[in-house]
C-alpha cells in the first residue's frame, strides 16, 4: 500500500486496529522498524518480530470479543520531503459487541516516518506512560 501523507498512515493505524487487520496494520511500518514499547519485551526490531506481537495483540482482542477504537489527540507533525516526526497521545478504548465501553487507556506516542518511493512508513515508534512517583507504576489515564 502507498501512503501519500503522514495523516494517511495515522488513519490506517486507527482503522486497521479497529478491524484487527494484521496485514493492513503492518503495511504502515518499514521493514527495518525499531520500536520502544511500554509493554512486554521493551524493544522490537524488524517487521517480523513486530508481526508476531501484533498477531498476539489482535488475537487476544478477537478471543475477548472486543473492538478497539483508537483516537489521536494533541497531534504534532513536523515533516520535510523525506522524514517526518509525530508526537501525540493515543487512546485505546475497548468496546463489547453491544458497543458498551469496557475500558480505555492513553499512551504517549512518538513516530518517526520515512518517505520511500513516494510513500510514508513508520521507521521508529516509541510509546510511553508517565510513572507515579508514589507507586512506581504507569499512569494509564492521565489525559
Amino acid at each position: 500500500m502507498r501512503y501519500s501523507t503522514v495523516q494517511d498512515v495515522l488513519e490506517t493505524f486507527k482503522s486497521a486496529v479497529y478491524e484487527k487487520d494484521v496485514a493492513r496494520y503492518l503495511s504502515i511500518y518499514a521493514g527495518d522498524i525499531h520500536m520502544f514499547d511500554c509493554w512486554g519485551d521493551w524493544e522490537c526490531v524488524g517487521l517480523s518480530q513486530w508481526e508476531e506481537i501484533v498477531k498476539d495483540w489482535f488475537g487476544g482482542l478477537q478471543e475477548e470479543g472486543v473492538t478497539l477504537k483508537t483516537e489521536f489527540d494533541d497531534v504534532v507533525v513536523q515533516e520535510n520531503s523525506n522524514l517526518a516526526f509525530v508526537h501525540c497521545n493515543v487512546t485505546f478504548a475497548a468496546y463489547n459487541e453491544s458497543d458498551e465501553k469496557l475500558r480505555h487507556m492513553t499512551n504517549r506516542f512518538t513516530f518517526g516516518l520515512r518517505k520511500d518511493a513516494e510513500s510514508w512508513s513508520i521507521v521508529h515508534q516509541h510509546s510511553s506512560l508517565p510513572i507515579s512517583m508514589e507507586t512506581g507504576k504507569g499512569i494509564f489515564n492521565l489525559k
